[in-house]
């Protein structure tokens, strides 16, 4: 019995062997890197891309417009669907449109025939993207989205697919040809999608009269969302935090409580809560240089009678754009009838990343 083991094991061995031989010669050589021919291809892609998003211009015409004004006058949401490459790009798409004031969602095709096409309502309009046109998971939907009475915009390359001739508007985004060097892959034709995606954004934003206020609602942990929308109310140092002085505060006390707060200043201010001035360090730095014996002063005595101010509702920006032009690092807040209510200064909108 071992010997019988010992043959089979060889056996075994020699069976791997033939098998490796005949792996080497049907398997070709993996071929060496050229980085040249790749930078080629690179330059290759970019060119065919470019011509693609050109030639995309001139398919356009009426049927564009048409689609905008269905877009534009739905009263629901614009469901984009898409399988594949066409999908990932329909999920960009979607997610454009949602952010620049058209209400928008995707909804995979797939999933759509098992449940999911109870998310589109009577009052959508579907875009469906397909640059074949040909896609089973959409076709199999048509019925249903007739028959919910939905306005179907098709984007595809085919205007005589099967998607073309069930939708209600055609976009036209054929390509003369993929980047691909084998012509198959989605390249060109995918950036022909996203362009055509995009500028439907751009006119359906436009049409809507969309501003920068509305993006940054939209967007709001972005820097956009947190320089239009921040406010002075919203950073300011309040109450027990503000450092303030009577015009009759003694120098040496006055001093004890810029330092205390930490704001590098005190407001000026009169029994009923008024501004008068402020006093900065760099007022200090002043009265140093000049010479000053400022132990017998009073606060009155040294304040910048006419302090930069703003108002609680002004937009945190705005406040940075005063310091900035002023040369200075706080500002005092007050309320309309110059009434001291905060203080701001550059270290808390630098905290806040409005700058």
């Amino acid at each position: 019995m071992p010997g019988t083991a010992r043959k089979g094991h060889a056996g075994g061995a020699y069976n791997r062997s033939i098998l490796s031989d005949t792996w080497r010669r049907t398997v070709p050589a993996k071929p060496s890197f050229d980085a040249q021919r790749a930078l080629n291809l690179a330059h290759e892609t970019f060119e065919i891309e470019a011509r693609a998003l050109l030639g995309l211009k001139g398919r356009q015409g009426e049927s564009f417009g048409v689609a905008v004004q269905v877009m534009l006058q739905c009263s629901g949401r614009v469901v984009v669907m898409g399988m594949g490459k066409s999908g990932h790009v329909g999920r960009k798409i979607a997610a454009t449109l949602a952010s620049t004031g058209t209400p928008a969602m995707f909804v995979h095709p797939a999933e759509a025939s098992h449940g999911d096409l109870g998310m589109v309502t009577e009052g959508d309009v579907v875009l469906a993207i397909s640059n074949s046109g040909e896609v089973d998971e959409i076709a199999a939907i048509l019925p249903a989205l007739k028959r919910l009475g939905v306005k179907l915009v098709a984007m595809t390359g085919r205007g005589e697919s099967t998607l073309a001739q069930h939708a209600d508007v055609v976009l036209n985004s054929a390509v003369d040809e993929e980047a691909c060097p084998l012509n198959l892959a989605p390249t060109a034709s995918t950036t022909a999608q996203m362009a055509l995606g995009d500028a439907l954004a751009v006119a359906l934003l436009d049409a809507r009269g969309f501003r920068e206020e509305d993006f940054a609602r939209s967007h709001p942990g972005g820097a956009l969302g947190r320089k239009l929308l921040t406010h002075v109310r919203d950073l300011m140092r309040t109450a027990d935090a503000l450092p303030t002085v009577t015009a009759e505060t003694g120098f040496t006390d006055m001093m004890r409580e810029m330092g205390t707060k930490g704001l590098g200043a005190a407001a000026v201010i009169d029994a009923k809560g008024y501004v008068l001035g402020i006093f900065t360090d760099g007022d200090l730095r002043r009265c140093i240089e000049q010479g000053s014996d400022l132990r017998g002063l009073k606060a009155g005595e040294v304040m910048h009678k006419r302090p930069r101010s703003v108002r609680p509702d002004a937009l945190a920006v705005d406040a940075a754009d005063l310091m900035e032009e002023a040369r200075i690092t706080l500002v005092l807040v007050v309320d309309e009838n110059n009434k001291l209510v905060g203080a701001l200064n550059s270290n808390d909108l630098m905290r806040a990343k409005v700058i």
